[in-house]
């Protein structure tokens, strides 16, 4: 058992026998439990030709398992007022709800069941079916929306192709077309163990009885293969594109747009979290430099907004996308935004802004843990992705210990005008 003192109390942990970490964190202010399963799995653990495959399984995995029928686990959860969902990204797929006290058993069995007994209930008619269904999702979030492909596109300017990070978690059509029932099968057994997982307890529970109800339920999950992410997956760190990476969009836009995005060190890094203050500096907020630039002194832009991709393979992603004036120049917005990364880089920030930042920041992360369901989640992305919640506990602190001079030296090293991808998008002329 290891424990971690965070500013909302107390983390317990424990490994199962096979192989599952169970971390606790009793809250017992108000009668309700989160329960917060991460699996260690995302879209850059997928072959080439077979992406999608994490992505689909966040639907399979309501389709059913070996005591489940299909669509039951939603609807015992919901029977119950719970609130309950699940997401994929490039590094983990989380299942997550927050239930009432009397309900935090049945949530446990239901997420025992489907991580032991979802192949039993994995037939060809519900693959086809959630495959159509994720055809939809596609069609209706990227290709038939405004600016709906541009994370996509910049992702294929940022990183190389046969890189984890090259394609999104939705994956391709044809990939998702071309997977056999097999091909899925196989998936699941390699990814979906309890080695690969970390569940997360966060509520009115007490801590060795919300241990000994785990281990109950989860102790005869199969340990699997034991995959583990390092043995499969490379994922080195990226140097800075060598010189501008560009793409030209002509489509249905409400208006022109530019979008740009910086490779940079990966989250879970000192640098990483001196990025993440830059990009508040930049273009974070209102008063943010390229907000009061390009929307008040130089009325080019609608909008501006800068924001790290969070990434924690080796390389990470800075995005700053810039929506124009129906008259405005993009050309004359590239020329400002350069001048302005330039002038950054040179003098850094200045005391006003920077702790500005800093406590906007601190903020953030304070608000993201008040509730149980954010809790859990944030102790749940620690373990799981940087191997311990210790992280949970010291995230004020680092951010805290980010100064101006580290702030300056990664906008002088990742953050040029000529080291960025550049996505142009142009509205049509009717």
């Amino acid at each position: 058992m290891t424990m971690t003192e965070t500013s909302t109390g107390e983390i317990v942990e424990e490994r199962l026998d096979n192989g599952l970490r169970v971390l606790v964190a009793e809250n017992r202010t108000v009668d309700a439990v989160a329960v917060n399963l991460w699996y260690g799995v995302g879209s850059r653990d997928e072959s080439p030709g077979r992406t999608g495959l994490a992505h689909l399984f966040e639907h399979l995995m309501f389709q059913g398992s070996q005591n489940v029928a299909a669509g039951e686990h939603m609807a015992l959860m919901e029977s119950f007022g719970a609130d309950l969902n699940a997401t994929t990204s490039f590094d983990r797929t989380n299942y997550f709800q927050t239930v009432p006290t009397r309900a935090f058993e049945l949530a446990l069995w239901l997420e025992a069941d489907r991580m032991g007994g979802l192949p039993d209930a994995l037939d060809q008619k519900n693959l086809d079916n959630q495959r159509d269904v994720v055809r939809n999702e596609r069609r209706e979030r990227m290709d038939n929306q405004p600016y709906g492909d541009g994370f996509e596109r910049m992702q294929t300017l940022l990183f190389p192709a046969g890189h984890g990070y090259h394609h999104m978690p939705i994956g391709s059509m044809e990939d998702l077309a071309a997977a056999s029932l097999d091909d899925v099968r196989a998936f699941f057994h390699q990814h979906y163990a309890p080695a690969n997982a970390v569940l997360t307890i966060a509520g009115n529970v007490r801590t060795r009885e919300a241990l000994d109800k785990a281990a109950r339920y989860f102790d005869a999950v199969a340990p699997g293969d034991r995959w583990q992410r390092g043995e499969a997956t490379d994922m080195p760190a990226l140097r800075p594109l060598d010189q501008q990476a560009r793409a030209h969009m002509s489509s249905k836009v409400p208006a022109d747009a530019l979008w740009c995005g910086w490779r940079v060190p990966a989250d879970g890094t000192e640098d990483f979290e001196a990025v993440a203050i830059a990009l508040r500096i930049l273009g974070g907020g209102a008063s943010s430099r390229l907000v009061e630039r390009l929307t008040r002194r130089s009325p080019l832009a609608q909008s501006v907004n800068a924001f790290p991709n969070d990434l924690a393979g080796g390389t990470a992603a800075a995005m700053l996308i810039v929506s124009a004036q129906p008259d405005a120049s993009l050309a004359e917005i590239e020329t400002i935004l350069d001048a302005e990364l330039d002038r950054f880089a040179a003098e850094g920030p200045n005391e006003a802004e920077f702790a500005a930042a800093l406590a906007q920041a601190e903020r953030d992360w304070l608000v993201s843990t008040t509730t149980l369901a954010g809790l859990a989640d944030e102790i749940s992305r620690a373990a799981c992705l940087f191997g311990t919640a210790d992280r949970v506990g010291g995230a004020v602190a680092r951010i805290r210990a980010v100064t101006p001079e580290r702030v300056r030296s990664v906008a002088q090293t990742w953050l040029r005008p000529h080291q960025r991808a550049q996505l142009t998008y142009r509205k049509e002329q009717s």
